[in-house]
Formats: C-alpha cells, sequence, structure tokens
C-alpha cells in the first residue's frame, strides 16, 4: 500500500511537471504567435501609411508638373505674339543672327526660317552680316530657306560646313534650353525648397 502511495504520489509529480511543461510551450506559441501577427500588423500598417504618403507625394509632384506645363505652353504662346511684332522681331533675329554668325565664324552660312519669315529674315541679315564684318573684319555670305515647319514660334537655324555645323537660335529651341536652365530656380520661386531633396545642382 505504502508502495503504491508513492507510485501515485511520483506519478502526480511527474504529470505536473508535465503538465506544466506543456502550458509553458503552449503559452510561448501563443505568445510567439500572437508577437508575429503583431508586428504583421504594425509592417502592414507602415506600407499603408507609406503608399499614402507617396500617392499623396505623386498627386503634388503630378500637379506641380501641370502647373509647370501650363506656365511654359503660356511662355511658348506669348513667344508666337513676338513674331507678330515687326519691329521687335527684326530687332531679334538682327541680335540672334549676329550671335550665331560669331559663333560660327564660317565664310558661307546657310540660314532656315519659317516660310514666313524669309522677308524679315532677309532683311535682319543684311544688318547682322554688316554687324559680324564690324566684330570679327570677315565677310560672310548667306542664303536665306524658308526650310523650318510652319508651326515653329520663330527664330532661325544656322548650318555652315555643308551639314557640319548648326547652331540652333529658334525661338522654340531657346525657350526649351531655358526651361532646362531656369527650371530648378522656378520650381524654388513657385513651391519654396523641397524638403525631400539631398542634393541641389
Amino acid at each position: 500500500m505504502e508502495k503504491a502511495r508513492e507510485v501515485k504520489v511520483k506519478a502526480d509529480e511527474e504529470f505536473a511537471i508535465e503538465k506544466a511543461k506543456i502550458v509553458r510551450q503552449e503559452s510561448q506559441a501563443i505568445d510567439a504567435a500572437f508577437d508575429k501577427k503583431r508586428k504583421a500588423a504594425e509592417t502592414a500598417l507602415k506600407i499603408a501609411q507609406s503608399t499614402q504618403t507617396n500617392r499623396s507625394r505623386l498627386r503634388l509632384l503630378q500637379a506641380r508638373e501641370q502647373y509647370l506645363g501650363e506656365l511654359f505652353n503660356a511662355a511658348r504662346e506669348e513667344l508666337l505674339t513676338l513674331s507678330k511684332d515687326e519691329g521687335r522681331y527684326v530687332q531679334l533675329l538682327e541680335d540672334t543672327i549676329t550671335q550665331s554668325l560669331l559663333q560660327l565664324m564660317e565664310t558661307d552660312v546657310t540660314i532656315h526660317s519659317r516660310p514666313q519669315d524669309t522677308g524679315v529674315v532677309q532683311r535682319a541679315v543684311e544688318s547682322a552680316s554688316g554687324r559680324y564684318k564690324d566684330v570679327s573684319g570677315r565677310k560672310v555670305n548667306v542664303q536665306v530657306e524658308g526650310s523650318l515647319s510652319k508651326d515653329c514660334a520663330g527664330g532661325v537655324r544656322l548650318i555652315a560646313a555643308g551639314t557640319k555645323i548648326m547652331v540652333d537660335n529658334t525661338l522654340d529651341e531657346r525657350l526649351k534650353l531655358l526651361e532646362e536652365k531656369m527650371l530648378p530656380e522656378i520650381r524654388h520661386e513657385l513651391f519654396g525648397i523641397n524638403e525631400n531633396r539631398k542634393f541641389y545642382t
């Protein structure tokens, strides 16, 4: 009887130890599963917040780009009106042709303009070639061709040495260069400093 009681007590102790071990293991498994779910929920929340932030930034950037596009389109429309003011346009052509001739420093140059501008370009060439000669001491033979697109805003493209050297002084090209050069400054003026930008050129 004593032996049976000892066996029962020992069995109860072992059962209690095993039970405690199983309960502890299950408790740890439940804690681990809970931690995993909590971390997954936190990650999902961070991803959702990041996605929302990125969408907001993207919408803002798209709105800014649209505004800048409208701004440059308005500038192009303004350029189109410039060629209608013949006095200002001839003066601009004289200056750009003189500048281009001085860049080229060639004896034979072909100037390409819009078909509707050949007359005013010819007038501008007379003055510009004189100014060129005064500055460089060289004569230049200029041929004018109305080969640029009618949709072009105006201006001229000069070609020399066959077709090897070109100076593009069309109003479209000058606006494009200005857009590229001034874009950072325009963005800064319109929208302020970009907090997310690390480097500036």
